[in-house]
């Protein structure tokens, strides 16, 4: 029997453990460690956020899915990799052995550059830890019965994540305290006021200029603060004698911003346990593979979604390659099994990027071009929403 060990519940194993209830690998023992059993569903996530799904809408049952596969599911972190021996500690100290290795544990922010930020503060992934700490807002949002509370929060990253996660909070929240009508007077009088802070001049540099500047716009028209050209250089616990206070973010510039929660939506970082096994990566850390998404160093280690960096492709960080590369991933896997040549995977060079923004409206981004505005943007969101649907709907 063969080992194949599959090392995080991401969207591409997922598609992958689908993909074995009907087409079982011979003579193969499958063993899933993820530190999840409900993987969340990135498109539907900022969904979630605002209210518009529940908790099972957007989470995908890995266990449920791991017993219909008829695969061994072992709920732990991994800590260390061991390429020599072909084992895998785990978290809680388990140890596995594996002739086959794929590795879809996803990225978390970079806050390497920024001062006492593994300290303060919440990454957005891992999205439990995130999630966890959303419902406590929420739950304190919930509990003003008397209107005399205020809440300050500050999202550090402009990129297509950041700007989503800043109008789907404010939706929310807006929604709880029912200040449809009355928005820019109550975030005048500092009730809730959301901050957003990015490095770079413009919002989603990558992105076609006019979406930016229309994004830039609706923001601002939502009276979210917005600041650009901005780097967070260390974050700060503001405390009174009383209680905590909140923290102080302190800019390269000389700014400080002051808020009551802090979300880090950086750029993408690769865990220290993928650095320190010595499988070959990129200059950022992550996990270099070929065409056929095999380790360049290390040919029985595959890799997948954002913690891989292909290296004939320079590919960004987005969820559209992991749902693509999940199906190859997997029929590679039957082919190796049946000793077959393997057959590469090209991913696409342009891809449809749909921005939910808070109101059941959506913005759509295709290369350099760019689909937004009010008459067309309820149309994209019910487009958006049935792909998502679409895809939950495959798993069991």
């Amino acid at each position: 029997m063969k080992k194949l060990v599959l090392i995080g519940g991401g969207h591409s194993h997922a598609i992958a453990l689908r993909y074995f209830i009907n087409q079982p690998l011979v003579n193969t023992q499958i063993t899933l460690i993820t530190d999840v059993l409900q993987a969340p569903y990135s498109g539907m996530l900022p969904g979630y956020v605002a209210g518009f799904y529940d908790y099972a809408e957007c989470h995908i049952d890995l266990d449920k899915l791991a017993r219909v596969a008829g695969v061994d599911i072992i709920v732990a972190g991994v800590s260390c990799l061991a390429l020599d021996r072909q084992q895998i500690t785990c978290s809680n100290g388990q140890v596995f052995s594996y002739d086959l290795l794929s590795v879809n544990t996803g990225s978390t922010p970079d806050l390497s550059q920024i001062s006492s930020a593994n300290n303060y503060g919440t990454p957005v992934k891992p999205v439990p830890q995130f999630l966890t700490v959303w419902q406590d807002i929420l739950e304190y949002w919930k509990d003003d019965q008397n209107g005399d509370k205020s809440l300050t929060i500050t999202l550090v990253g402009g990129g297509a994540g950041g700007v989503e996660l800043a109008l789907n909070m404010q939706q929310q929240l807006v929604n709880i305290y029912k200040l449809k009508d009355k928005l820019k007077p109550k975030l005048e009088n500092h009730k809730l006021k959301i901050n957003l802070i990015h490095r770079n001049l413009d919002l989603l540099p990558n992105y076609n200029q006019r979406v930016g500047k229309y994004l830039r716009n609706l923001l601002h028209d939502r009276g979210i603060e917005i600041y650009l050209g901005e780097s967070v250089q260390e974050i700060v616990p503001k405390t009174s004698s009383k209680n905590n206070a909140g923290y102080n973010l302190h800019c390269q510039s000389g700014l400080e911003v002051w808020s009551d929660r802090v979300f880090w939506v950086t750029n993408a970082a690769a865990p220290t346990w993928i650095k320190t096994s010595g499988l070959a990566t990129d200059r950022s850390g992550f996990i270099a593979v070929n065409n056929y998404l095999q380790s360049t160093s290390h040919p029985q280690v595959f890799a997948v979604g954002d913690i891989a960096a292909m290296v004939n492709y320079q590919l960004p960080k987005a969820g559209v390659f992991a749902v693509r590369q999940g199906l190859p991933l997997a029929q590679n896997f039957q082919r190796l099994t049946q000793g077959k040549a393997l057959q590469p995977y090209k991913p696409q060079s342009r891809y449809l990027g749909l921005i939910g923004t808070g109101d059941q409206k959506a913005l759509a981004v295709y290369g350099d071009l760019g689909l937004f505005g009010d008459v067309v943007g309820g149309c994209l969101w019910r487009w958006k929403d049935g792909i998502d649907q679409k895809f939950m709907r495959q798993f069991p």
